[in-house]
Formats: C-alpha cells, structure tokens, sequence
C-alpha cells in the first residue's frame, strides 16, 4: 500500500511538473517578445505587462515610460487606457441592469427623447456590442478640425460631441450588422445617467472602482496627468514627440477618457470579466456574441459581446478589450472565472486603420506579444 501510494504521488508531481514549466516558459518568452518589440524600427519606448495566475501577479517590462528621464515602466503610473474605458460604461451598464435600474432592451428613446428620432429605436444591448448603427463622431470633419486647431477644447456638458453627427443617418438597420463607434459608449453613459439621475463619474466610482478595488483610476475632463505617469509618444517622427496630454478627455469621455494603471486594470479586469460586478444571468446576456474584432483587432480571433470581446488564441480563450489612443495601446483580458489574466500597455499609438510606415509590422509584433501574454495567464 506504501509503495502504491508512493508511486501515486510520484505520478502526480510529475503531472504538475510540466504545467509549471510551461508556464515558466511562456514568461521568458513574454520576456524576449517585449525587448524585441521595443528594439523594433519604429517600436515603443516601451512595454508593460502584468500576467496573473490565480494569486500570483507577476510584471514584465521593458523599455522607458519616459524618453527624456529614462524612467522604467512601472505597473503603478497612471496612462491613458483607450477604448478600454468602454469597458467601464460596459460595466456601469450591466450594473445597472443587475439592479433593474436599466434593461438592455431599454431604447434610446425611453431615456434620451432629445436625441435624434432615428436613434429611437436603438436599444443598449445594441449600443453595447456595436450592432446600432449610430454614425461615429470620432470621424466628423467639422469636430476634427477643431480639435486641430484647438486640442484642448472642452466639450461641455459632457457628452455634447455627438451633436456633431445628429443630422448624419444611421449606418444601417440597428442589429443588422456589426460597426464599432465610439458614439456607443457615449450614449450608454448618458442612459446610465438618465436612469440614475446621477452623474456618470458618481456611477462609476460606485459601480465600478469601489466593489474591484480600483484605487488610481478616475476620468478627467481635461489634458493633464498627475505625475507619475506613462508618458505617450508620437514615434513616427524625429525625435519622437511626447504626445500624453495633446487632447482634452472631455473630446472621448465615456468612450475612451479613463486614466488608469496596469495594476488597477488587472484588478478591474479579473472583476469584470470574471462576473463579479453582476450576476450570471446578466453575464449570459453579456456574453452573447456576434460578429466584430475591437479596435484595434485584439489577439487571435475576435467575437464581440456587450461591452466585451473574446480573444480565442492558441492557448485559449479570454475576455476583454483593447484600445489605442495618441500615446498609448492596450490590451486587457481575463478567463469567466476572473483567475487568469493578462494587461499589455505600450506607450505608442499603432492604429490599423491609420499605420504610418513600418507600423504594420510593429503592430503584427504587438499582436504576438500579446498572444504570448495570454498563453502565460492560461499557463
């Protein structure tokens, strides 16, 4: 009996063995895929990476968050998180809808009768996985020559830059197809705070950053960051120009105006992703997927969910957005059990729909590194 206990046990260290290997493995080659991608012509100054396995978070880094300081990345700098910030209106939303303060088949014009009646129809649920067919002001003629001339303007009260594409039609048939737009989350945000009568910043705070545990995360109006920060470049021109505070947030808001740190998107993301800002039935609804990538594409293939997507790699599946801003590209997921996950932050812009030369290959790079990020989370 003691020699067949002892060859059980034999037996299953060495079944343990290799998973513990691999996930070492799938670190050092983290490790090299980021010095390679800062090493790159035309690469970032830098690149951050947090990877947790159940209780254990580790940080892999490379590069500077500053040119002129040389200052290391670090997992505690505030940066400018994107279109990730669509997952927080994603968030306050479901949240929302947990508490039947809101329904995802509430329409845009039960809470927002101002609003153009051709948006009447569109419903959150739409809003939330692209699927509305709202026109995208971020791709206004008249709001983009304003903000050339003046960066640093304030759209006040938040949320009145989608006046500038209330006489545009709607793209298509509200759930006919997928088309991402940065008008979704604007929209979301504002039903949040019709239903609530509460501000969008207040729904955050309760919502959101308190039950994750985020401490450093907030979403300013206007173009500075509080120190210290990872600062973002321009890398296509020489020198490289710090490009972090060019633009007012009041411009993105809802859709992309968080400031956040790589370790208080780990937290928020194993929350989110992992069901632990709402109920099962609520994920369910979240987790209906359709067809569309996140902008930018994330790693391996994309399917869209309410303010969510999933990334099938190599390695597994995983939930949860990417984004790219002047500055900065970001990538964040975790498994539905909120026990594996992984952010990736660089301080560049790679932007598919607009590469300068030599981005593309930065952005394939990029892409790989990521995919060897999640590997490392799924060990």
């Amino acid at each position: 009996m003691i020699r067949l206990l002892a060859a059980l046990v034999a037996v299953a260290l060495l079944a343990f063995v290799p998973s513990a290997s691999a996930a070492t493995t799938a670190d050092r080659e983290l490790d090299a895929a980021l010095k390679r991608l800062v090493a790159m012509k035309g690469g970032p100054p830098g690149a951050i990476s947090i990877v947790q396995r159940d209780r254990l978070r580790k940080v892999h880094r490379a590069g500077v968050a500053n040119l002129r300081g040389r200052t290391p990345m670090r997992s505690t700098d505030r940066m400018r998180i994107a279109s990730m910030s669509k997952a927080f209106s994603g968030a306050v939303a479901l949240s929302l809808v947990q508490k039947g303060v809101l329904s995802v088949d509430d329409t845009i014009a039960k809470w927002l009768p101002s609003l153009p009646a051709a948006w009447g129809p569109v419903t959150l649920r739409q809003l939330l996985d692209h699927t509305s067919g709202l026109p995208d002001y971020t791709k206004d003629k008249t709001l983009l020559a304003l903000l050339a001339r003046k960066p640093h303007t304030l759209f006040l009260p938040l949320g009145t830059v989608l006046t500038y594409v209330a006489g545009d039609p709607l793209n298509f048939a509200p759930g006919s197809r997928y088309l991402y737009s940065n008008s979704d989350n604007i929209t979301v945000a504002l039903m949040a705070q019709a239903a609530t009568g509460r501000t969008y910043d207040d729904l955050l705070a309760s919502e959101v950053y308190m039950p994750a545990g985020l401490i450093q995360t907030s979403m300013p109006d206007g173009f500075r960051i509080r120190a210290p920060y990872i600062h973002g470049y321009d890398m296509t021109v020489n020198p490289p120009q710090d490009i972090s505070t060019a633009l007012a947030m009041s411009f993105v808001w809802a859709s992309g105006g968080i400031l956040s740190t790589p370790d208080d998107l780990t937290s928020f993301i194993r929350a989110y992703a992992g069901g632990k800002l709402f109920g099962q039935a609520v994920q369910d609804q979240q987790l209906q997927l359709v067809g569309g990538h996140s902008e930018p594409i994330g790693p391996g293939r994309n399917k869209a969910g309410l303010g969510i997507f999933r990334y099938s790699t190599r390695c597994g599946a995983v939930y949860g957005h990417t984004g790219n801003f002047p500055g900065y590209t970001q990538f964040m997921a975790a498994t539905l059990d909120g026990e594996r996950s992984v952010t990736f932050s660089i301080n560049e812009q790679l932007d598919p729909g607009n590469f300068a030369k030599g981005q593309a290959t930065v952005f394939a790079a990029l892409r790989r590194a990521e995919e060897t990020a999640v590997c490392a989370a799924l060990g």
